[in-house]
């Protein structure tokens, strides 16, 4: 269900460091080139809207319809998917980029439903995502894909794991299985995995991969795609990392947005 406006209008959910990213580069020169102007900033801490334009904050996520957003960015945490994901998509495009939050099969399956029903898209922020666009014109032909994560363990958010790993004198793999049950493992550190897997052959069937390596001083992302006609692909990524995430995100955001309004396709989560 696409609004009429002058330009699209983008909701942002979360008003951490790619919020603030987005929301001053859609009141500036980048909102401006790409036509298109904010709707809502929402911040779980209304303190920190202090600087925004009163016209854009937004106090409560259930009140974001009066402000006619075209799209809308989640940027805060997976919870903000489960609780208002469907919601959002009964008026606007949704692209989450807590795409853990798609590895509970309930919540993906509300949100495709809603879609459907609403006429609107539930999008992935592909953009960190070397090659999805390849990946998703060849879905129906892979048989087999792996998605390899390497990191310090210092860049591996290990909180919600259950796992302790001690000083580390070599690499040593943390997991290996389904992306569905790694994203429940490591949701601040696997969403590209889960944007492989939703893209490819599924959060079942899609293998990730996660590898602490205590000489890395950068983040790695491999992937490894196998087609049903014994074709292979593989792709890799090397990138400073910052936290858990790497330093592209804003820009690997800003560009799945452009294909959105642009003349590319964004991925739809099927």
């Amino acid at each position: 269900m696409q609004h009429i406006h002058d330009a699209p209008r983008i909701g942002i959910a979360g008003f951490g460091y790619v919020g603030k990213q987005l929301h001053e580069a859609l009141t500036g020169a980048d909102g401006r080139t790409l036509g298109l102007e904010p709707a809502f900033v929402w911040a779980r801490r209304a303190e920190l809207l202090a600087g925004i334009d009163a016209s854009h904050r937004l106090h409560d996520l259930s009140d974001f319809a009066m402000h006619r957003p075209s799209l809308i960015v989640e940027a805060a945490h997976p919870d903000i998917t489960r609780r208002h994901g469907a919601d959002f998509l009964a008026s606007s495009d949704y692209m989450p980029l807590s795409v853990s939050a798609l590895a509970d099969a309930e919540v993906h399956e509300a949100l495709v439903e809603a879609a459907r029903c609403n006429g609107t898209r539930l999008l992935l922020p592909a953009g960190a995502l070397v090659g999805a666009a390849s990946l998703v014109a060849s879905r129906s032909m892979w048989r087999d894909v792996t998605i390899t994560f390497r990191k310090n363990p210092g860049n591996i958010d290990f909180s919600e794991s259950g796992i302790t790993l001690g000083p580390l004198e070599r690499a040593q793999t943390v997991f290996e299985g389904p992306v569905r049950e790694i994203a429940g493992l490591f949701p601040r550190n696997v969403n590209t995995m889960v944007t492989c897997a939703l893209a490819t052959v599924g959060l079942d069937r899609c293998i990730g991969r996660l590898i602490a390596d205590p000489d890395m001083d950068c983040a790695i992302a491999e992937v490894e795609a196998v087609g049903r006609d014994g074709s292979i692909v593989r792709t890799e990524k090397r990138q400073p990392v910052v936290g858990v995430s790497g330093t592209e995100m804003f820009a690997s955001l800003l560009h799945s947005i452009k294909t959105r309004f642009g003349r590319f396709e964004a991925i739809d989560v099927l």
